[in-house]
């Protein structure tokens, strides 16, 4: 019996869990980043479960300007310690420099998909509800506002219908191609 049988579920048990935390501390950031309603639940939900690893953090870390450096160091120490996890559960021996360039590509990766994701989310309800308020919905009008403001000013409206989602998935496909992957590349000097 291979003892992938085992190593393989529980690396993936540890992606998943930390993953999703990693994902519940980049939304509270990228909230705070569009100054989001902090009174919706979904919001409160995210402060209380990423606060008590912030909190300390912030009286070292203060912000720049916006931006929450601690959110970031902790986004960038979970996904490096997620990584060397893995690696370590897979008895793959790699350096601190390919998991740090490793940490932020799948970090720069997953901001992007955050942002493909809310953007499809959004062009969906605009068909099937429009209208309707839910604080889910107010969250993703405040993370997808932002992206696809810009692209409206540069592409019009044809017909009444919104090209401008279109535009940006685009380009969030392009930038993960020519930023993500480059930078997984460049991980493997590492090695």
């Amino acid at each position: 019996m291979s003892g992938q049988y085992l190593t393989d579920p529980l690396a993936f048990l540890i992606n998943t869990l930390a993953g999703l935390y990693i994902l519940a501390v980049m939304l509270r950031f990228l909230l705070q980043w569009v100054s989001a309603d902090y009174r919706n639940p979904i919001s409160q939900f995210l402060v209380r479960i990423t606060q008590p690893p912030l909190q300390p953090m912030r009286r070292v870390l203060p912000p720049i300007g916006r931006a929450d450096t601690s959110a970031i160091v902790l986004m960038l120490l979970l996904q490096f310690c997620t990584l060397a996890v893995v690696y370590w559960i897979g008895s793959t021996n790699v350096s601190a420099g390919f998991l740090a360039v490793r940490s932020v590509a799948e970090l720069l990766n997953l901001l992007l998909n955050v942002f493909l994701v809310v953007i499809i989310i959004r062009v969906i309800l605009s068909w099937v509800n429009p209208g309707q308020y839910n604080p889910a919905i107010g969250l993703i009008d405040s993370l997808a506002e932002p992206v696809l403001a810009p692209a409206r000013r540069i592409i019009p409206a044809v017909g009444g219908l919104d090209l401008s989602p279109i535009a940006v998935l685009i380009g969030i496909q392009l930038a993960k191609m020519l930023f993500v992957h480059p930078i997984r590349d460049m991980a493997r000097m590492f090695l």
